[in-house]
Protein backbone atom coordinates (compact mmCIF):
# COMPACT_ATOMS: atom_id res chain seq x y z
CA UNK A 1 0.00 0.00 0.00
CA UNK A 2 1.78 3.35 -0.91
CA UNK A 3 -0.04 4.91 2.31
CA UNK A 4 0.11 3.38 5.60
CA UNK A 5 -0.08 4.79 9.14
CA UNK A 6 1.65 4.22 12.63
CA UNK A 7 2.76 5.34 15.83
CA UNK A 8 6.01 7.41 15.82
CA UNK A 9 9.10 8.94 17.84
CA UNK A 10 10.59 11.65 16.25
CA UNK A 11 14.41 11.44 16.86
CA UNK A 12 15.73 14.10 14.55
CA UNK A 13 14.82 17.12 12.16
CA UNK A 14 16.46 18.56 9.65
CA UNK A 15 15.43 21.67 7.31
CA UNK A 16 14.53 21.28 3.88
CA UNK A 17 14.18 24.21 1.51
CA UNK A 18 12.62 26.90 2.98
CA UNK A 19 9.43 25.09 4.50
CA UNK A 20 10.38 21.81 4.67
CA UNK A 21 12.08 19.29 7.40
CA UNK A 22 13.48 15.65 6.76
CA UNK A 23 12.39 13.79 9.78
CA UNK A 24 13.88 10.54 11.02
CA UNK A 25 11.48 8.35 12.94
CA UNK A 26 11.23 5.24 15.00
CA UNK A 27 8.62 3.77 14.60
CA UNK A 28 6.43 0.78 15.87
CA UNK A 29 5.40 -1.43 13.15
CA UNK A 30 7.78 -0.12 10.24
CA UNK A 31 11.32 0.25 12.08
CA UNK A 32 13.08 3.34 11.35
CA UNK A 33 11.72 6.03 8.66
CA UNK A 34 13.24 8.91 7.00
CA UNK A 35 10.12 10.77 5.88
CA UNK A 36 9.69 14.32 4.87
CA UNK A 37 7.30 17.03 6.12
CA UNK A 38 6.36 19.73 3.97
CA UNK A 39 5.49 23.52 4.55
CA UNK A 40 5.96 22.21 8.49
CA UNK A 41 7.79 25.18 9.34
CA UNK A 42 5.51 27.65 8.62
CA UNK A 43 3.40 29.54 10.88
CA UNK A 44 0.15 28.15 9.36
CA UNK A 45 0.99 24.63 9.38
CA UNK A 46 -1.29 22.15 10.72
CA UNK A 47 0.80 19.90 12.66
CA UNK A 48 4.61 21.25 12.64
CA UNK A 49 4.60 21.17 16.58
CA UNK A 50 3.40 17.74 16.64
CA UNK A 51 6.76 16.63 14.60
CA UNK A 52 9.46 17.80 16.66
CA UNK A 53 11.86 15.95 18.62
CA UNK A 54 10.71 13.94 21.39
CA UNK A 55 7.22 13.98 20.10
CA UNK A 56 5.06 11.22 19.95
CA UNK A 57 2.56 10.60 17.24
CA UNK A 58 0.39 8.57 15.24
CA UNK A 59 1.00 9.74 11.74
CA UNK A 60 -0.33 8.71 8.19
CA UNK A 61 2.51 8.17 5.13
CA UNK A 62 2.49 8.09 1.70
CA UNK A 63 5.71 5.63 0.40
CA UNK A 64 8.26 7.86 -1.78
CA UNK A 65 11.15 6.77 -3.70
CA UNK A 66 13.82 8.19 -1.37
CA UNK A 67 11.53 9.76 1.42
CA UNK A 68 8.07 8.75 2.96
CA UNK A 69 5.92 12.25 2.76
CA UNK A 70 3.64 12.81 6.15
CA UNK A 71 0.58 13.37 5.51
CA UNK A 72 -1.42 13.93 8.62
CA UNK A 73 0.17 13.86 12.56
CA UNK A 74 -1.69 13.41 15.48
CA UNK A 75 -0.10 14.22 18.79
CA UNK A 76 -0.24 10.87 21.23
CA UNK A 77 2.86 12.02 23.61
CA UNK A 78 3.78 16.29 23.81
CA UNK A 79 7.19 15.56 26.09
CA UNK A 80 9.49 17.87 24.17
CA UNK A 81 7.97 20.87 26.03
CA UNK A 82 8.65 19.51 29.76
CA UNK A 83 12.01 18.17 28.60
CA UNK A 84 13.36 20.85 27.02
CA UNK A 85 12.20 23.14 29.85
CA UNK A 86 15.13 21.21 32.18
CA UNK A 87 18.54 20.89 30.76
CA UNK A 88 19.40 17.70 32.28
CA UNK A 89 16.18 16.06 30.88
CA UNK A 90 16.97 17.79 27.75
CA UNK A 91 20.78 16.41 27.22
CA UNK A 92 19.15 12.75 28.95
CA UNK A 93 16.88 12.58 26.19
CA UNK A 94 18.97 14.04 23.01
CA UNK A 95 21.49 10.73 24.10
CA UNK A 96 18.42 8.43 24.23
CA UNK A 97 17.03 9.33 20.88
CA UNK A 98 20.78 9.21 19.75
CA UNK A 99 21.92 5.76 20.44
CA UNK A 100 18.05 4.85 19.41
CA UNK A 101 19.24 6.62 15.80
CA UNK A 102 22.30 4.26 15.73
CA UNK A 103 20.63 0.71 15.87
CA UNK A 104 20.41 -1.19 12.35
CA UNK A 105 17.23 -0.80 10.58
CA UNK A 106 16.95 -4.83 11.61
CA UNK A 107 17.12 -3.61 15.53
CA UNK A 108 14.18 -1.23 15.20
CA UNK A 109 11.70 -3.33 16.48
CA UNK A 110 8.15 -2.70 18.53
CA UNK A 111 9.83 -3.21 22.19
CA UNK A 112 12.66 -0.46 20.63
CA UNK A 113 9.61 1.65 20.16
CA UNK A 114 7.77 1.29 23.28
CA UNK A 115 11.26 1.02 25.20
CA UNK A 116 12.01 5.23 23.85
CA UNK A 117 8.30 6.05 24.33
CA UNK A 118 8.28 5.35 28.27
CA UNK A 119 12.05 6.54 28.77
CA UNK A 120 11.00 9.87 27.08
CA UNK A 121 7.14 9.93 29.18
CA UNK A 122 9.62 9.01 32.73
CA UNK A 123 12.11 12.03 31.44
CA UNK A 124 9.06 14.54 30.93
CA UNK A 125 7.35 13.54 34.36
CA UNK A 126 10.73 13.72 36.11
CA UNK A 127 9.97 10.23 37.37
CA UNK A 128 13.24 9.48 38.11
CA UNK A 129 16.64 11.01 37.58
CA UNK A 130 17.34 12.10 33.84
CA UNK A 131 20.53 10.00 34.24
CA UNK A 132 19.06 7.05 35.39
CA UNK A 133 16.62 7.18 32.91
CA UNK A 134 19.12 7.06 30.41
CA UNK A 135 21.23 4.66 31.82
CA UNK A 136 18.40 2.35 32.43
CA UNK A 137 17.55 2.89 28.67
CA UNK A 138 20.52 2.46 27.24
CA UNK A 139 21.15 -0.53 29.15
CA UNK A 140 17.79 -1.93 27.83
CA UNK A 141 18.52 -0.95 24.86
CA UNK A 142 21.93 -3.24 24.19
CA UNK A 143 19.84 -6.12 25.37
CA UNK A 144 17.09 -5.93 23.13
CA UNK A 145 19.99 -5.64 20.27
CA UNK A 146 21.52 -8.68 21.13
CA UNK A 147 23.98 -6.93 23.50
CA UNK A 148 22.81 -8.10 27.22
CA UNK A 149 25.63 -6.99 29.25
CA UNK A 150 26.89 -9.45 32.05
CA UNK A 151 26.07 -8.24 35.71
CA UNK A 152 26.29 -11.30 37.48
CA UNK A 153 28.53 -13.86 36.10
CA UNK A 154 31.67 -13.50 33.82
CA UNK A 155 31.16 -12.52 30.40
CA UNK A 156 34.40 -14.81 29.78
CA UNK A 157 34.03 -17.93 31.58
CA UNK A 158 30.40 -17.51 33.21
CA UNK A 159 31.91 -18.12 36.39
CA UNK A 160 28.74 -17.65 39.07
CA UNK A 161 28.93 -13.87 40.37
CA UNK A 162 28.45 -11.20 41.48
CA UNK A 163 31.94 -10.51 40.08
CA UNK A 164 34.32 -7.80 41.03
CA UNK A 165 35.14 -6.39 37.84
CA UNK A 166 33.57 -4.75 34.76
CA UNK A 167 35.51 -4.50 31.10
CA UNK A 168 32.92 -3.42 28.46
CA UNK A 169 34.81 -4.89 26.10
CA UNK A 170 34.65 -8.18 27.16
CA UNK A 171 30.46 -7.63 27.80
CA UNK A 172 30.37 -6.81 31.42
CA UNK A 173 31.43 -8.18 34.31
CA UNK A 174 34.14 -10.63 34.44
CA UNK A 175 35.87 -12.82 37.10
CA UNK A 176 39.40 -12.19 39.07
CA UNK A 177 41.13 -15.14 36.57
CA UNK A 178 39.56 -13.14 33.21
CA UNK A 179 40.26 -9.42 34.51
CA UNK A 180 42.90 -7.60 32.19
CA UNK A 181 45.61 -5.14 34.13
CA UNK A 182 43.46 -1.65 33.91
CA UNK A 183 40.15 -3.44 34.35
CA UNK A 184 37.74 -1.33 36.47
CA UNK A 185 36.69 -3.00 40.12
CA UNK A 186 33.25 -2.59 40.87
CA UNK A 187 31.60 -1.95 44.28
CA UNK A 188 28.96 -4.16 45.68
CA UNK A 189 27.06 -1.30 45.54
CA UNK A 190 27.28 -0.47 42.03
CA UNK A 191 26.82 -3.72 40.67
CA UNK A 192 23.90 -4.25 42.84
CA UNK A 193 22.53 -0.77 40.90
CA UNK A 194 23.65 -1.80 37.28
CA UNK A 195 21.58 -4.67 38.18
CA UNK A 196 18.48 -2.87 39.46
CA UNK A 197 18.94 -0.60 36.29
CA UNK A 198 18.99 -3.44 33.95
CA UNK A 199 15.65 -4.74 35.94
CA UNK A 200 14.13 -1.09 36.15
CA UNK A 201 14.43 -2.01 40.08
CA UNK A 202 13.38 1.78 41.03
CA UNK A 203 13.20 1.52 44.08
CA UNK A 204 17.13 0.53 44.18
CA UNK A 205 18.00 3.35 41.79
CA UNK A 206 16.48 5.53 43.34
CA UNK A 207 18.11 5.13 47.04
CA UNK A 208 21.60 4.70 45.34
CA UNK A 209 24.35 7.10 46.59
CA UNK A 210 25.74 9.81 44.50
CA UNK A 211 28.94 7.47 43.98
CA UNK A 212 27.39 4.42 42.72
CA UNK A 213 25.17 6.98 40.50
CA UNK A 214 28.04 8.15 39.28
CA UNK A 215 30.06 4.87 38.90
CA UNK A 216 27.16 3.40 37.06
CA UNK A 217 26.45 6.15 34.58
CA UNK A 218 30.43 5.61 33.78
CA UNK A 219 30.53 2.02 33.02
CA UNK A 220 26.89 2.21 30.71
CA UNK A 221 28.11 5.11 28.56
CA UNK A 222 31.85 3.37 28.00
CA UNK A 223 29.50 -0.35 27.21
CA UNK A 224 26.83 1.10 24.76
CA UNK A 225 29.50 3.65 22.96
CA UNK A 226 31.52 0.40 22.88
CA UNK A 227 28.83 -1.40 21.23
CA UNK A 228 27.87 1.38 19.13
CA UNK A 229 31.41 1.20 17.56
CA UNK A 230 31.36 5.36 18.07
CA UNK A 231 30.50 8.14 20.89
CA UNK A 232 27.38 9.58 21.66
CA UNK A 233 27.89 12.91 21.32
CA UNK A 234 25.47 14.23 24.13
CA UNK A 235 26.95 11.74 26.78
CA UNK A 236 29.44 14.51 26.96
CA UNK A 237 26.96 16.61 27.59
CA UNK A 238 25.77 15.26 30.66
CA UNK A 239 29.09 14.53 32.30
CA UNK A 240 29.80 18.57 31.73
CA UNK A 241 26.43 19.24 33.97
CA UNK A 242 26.64 16.53 36.77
Amino acid sequence: MPTYRDEVVVLRTHKLGEADRILTLLSRRHGKVRAVAKGVRRTSSRFGARLEPFMVADVQLYRGRTLDVVQQASSIGAYGADIAAHYDRYTAAHAMVEAADRLNEAEATAQQYLLLVGGLRALARGDHAPRSVLDSYLLRVMALSGWAPALSECARCSAAGPQEWFVAQLGGTVCSACAPTGAARLQPETSSLLRALMAGEWDIVDAATDGATAAASGLVAAYAQWHLERGIRSLSHMEQHR
